[in-house]
C-alpha cells in the first residue's frame, strides 16, 4: 500500500493519502486548499486516481481542499451529515465504510470537538482529526463543541481499539508525527486517569483564544472550500451526480434528465400504488420526509443515493419496478436518471411530486 503523511506548515495540519498500487485508488483525509498543486502533483506522479476526499470534521484553522480536488480530479467528497456541508456528495454516518482497491476505511464517530468529528479506521491506523491529538485533544467551546461527549468517544471509542493501533492526528504543534492508542491511553495528561467530571472541568478551563481563520473557514468548508457562486455549481452537480457545467443551469439539468426518463402524474402514481408490486421512494431530505411523506415510502435522499442504496433490501432487485418522488418532481428526475445508470430497469418519477400528491 502506499501511505504519505503530508504536513502544512501555516496550519499546523495533517493531510493523509492513502492509495491501492493496484487499483491506483487513493483517498485523501483532511486536504488543505493552499496545497492543492502539490496534491495533483503527487498524485499525478504516483499514477493514482483519487476517489474520495474524506473530512474529520468542519475544519476552523484552514479551507478544505475537497471540493476543488472534486472540480479538478472528479473526487466524491465526504463529510459528516451533522456538519451542514450541503455540497459534499457524501453525508456520513457513524459505521460507514469507504472502500478503494481491496481496501476498507471504517468511520467511527467521535463528537465532541465540534458535533460532527469522525475518525477514521484503517487497517492498523486510526485518523483522529480533531478529537484525539498526541499528548492532547481538540477544544469543545464552539462548534457545538461537547466535553462529555468527546470523553466518551475517546474512551469508549477510541481507546478501546488495539493498544498497538497508530494515532494519526489532524494537527500537532510540538513536531511530533505519530503515537499509539495505549499510548494516549496512559499518558495523554487530559485523559489518562481522568473521571469523565475531571475531563470535563478541564476542558471548561482552558480559555482558549478564538481561531484565527474561524469566521473564513467554518462557513467555507461546509461549502466544501468553495465560494459561493461555485457551491451552487456543486449543488446542481450533485444532484445531476455529473461534473459541473458552468453553462446549465438547475432547471436545465432536470429538464435534460427528463428527457431520459418516464414521468407519471399523481393520478397514475396511486393507482399503481394501490395495485402493488411497485417501492415507493422518497428521495427528498430526512427533515422533509420527518414533516410528512407518502405512507409506506422508503426513505433514500438524493444526496446520498449511490453511496446508500446499497444497504437497503428492498431496492436489490434491480428490476423491480421503482416509483420516485420528492418535492415537485426535479429532484425525481435527476434521481431516477441516476437509478436508470446504476442499471435499474423499471423506473417511474412522480410528476409534481409531493406537493402534487398533497393537492390531488
Amino acid at each position: 500500500m502506499i501511505f504519505k503523511q503530508l504536513f502544512d506548515p501555516e496550519t499546523w495540519t495533517y493531510t493523509y493519502l492513502i492509495a491501492d498500487p493496484v487499483s491506483k485508488e487513493a483517498v485523501l483525509i483532511d486536504p488543505v486548499n493552499t496545497q492543492l498543486d502539490a496534491y495533483i502533483a503527487l498524485l499525478e506522479d504516483q499514477g493514482l486516481r483519487l476517489k474520495y476526499t474524506l473530512e474529520t470534521h468542519v475544519h476552523a484553522d484552514h479551507i478544505t481542499a475537497s471540493g476543488l480536488l472534486r472540480q479538478r480530479l472528479g473526487a466524491a467528497t465526504a463529510v459528516s451529515q451533522l456538519c451542514g456541508a450541503e455540497t459534499a456528495d457524501i453525508q456520513i454516518q457513524d459505521g460507514d465504510v469507504f472502500e478503494f482497491g481491496g481496501e476498507q476505511i471504517k468511520v467511527i464517530a467521535t463528537p465532541g470537538h465540534t458535533r460532527g468529528s469522525l475518525s477514521f479506521l484503517w487497517r492498523d491506523r486510526v485518523f483522529t482529526g480533531d478529537s484525539l491529538l498526541i499528548g492532547g485533544c481538540g477544544r469543545t467551546d464552539f462548534q457545538g463543541g461537547d466535553a462529555a461527549a468527546q470523553y466518551d468517544g475517546i474512551t469508549q471509542r477510541l481507546f478501546t481499539l488495539p493498544d498497538e493501533t497508530l494515532v494519526y492526528p489532524g494537527h500537532d504543534y510540538q513536531q511530533h508525527w505519530v503515537s499509539s492508542i495505549r499510548q494516549e491511553r496512559t499518558t495523554n495528561p487530559r485523559l489518562a486517569g481522568k473521571s469523565r467530571e475531571q475531563f470535563i472541568e478541564i476542558m471548561a478551563q482552558l480559555n482558549l483564544p478564538k481561531p484565527r481563520l474561524i469566521d473564513e473557514a467554518v462557513p467555507a468548508n461546509r461549502r466544501c472550500g468553495l465560494e459561493e457562486n461555485e457551491r451552487q455549481e456543486a449543488v446542481v452537480a450533485i444532484e445531476a451526480k455529473r461534473p459541473v457545467r458552468h453553462d446549465l443551469s438547475p432547471q436545465d439539468l432536470v429538464a435534460e434528465a427528463k428527457q431520459h426518463i418516464t414521468e407519471v402524474p399523481v393520478a397514475t402514481a396511486k393507482q399503481l400504488l394501490a395495485e402493488g408490486h411497485i417501492v415507493l421512494v422518497d428521495v427528498r431530505e430526512e427533515s422533509e420526509y420527518a414533516a410528512s411523506h407518502v405512507d409506506n415510502a422508503l426513505l433514500l435522499p438524493r444526496g446520498v443515493l449511490e453511496f446508500k442504496i446499497g444497504g437497503m433490501p428492498e431496492l436489490a432487485d434491480k428490476s423491480k419496478a421503482l416509483l420516485i418522488y420528492c418535492r415537485t418532481g426535479g429532484r425525481s428526475a435527476l434521481a431516477s436518471q441516476t437509478l436508470q445508470q446504476l442499471g435499474y430497469t423499471n423506473v417511474l418519477s412522480m410528476a409534481g411530486g409531493f406537493e402534487a400528491w398533497q393537492k390531488a
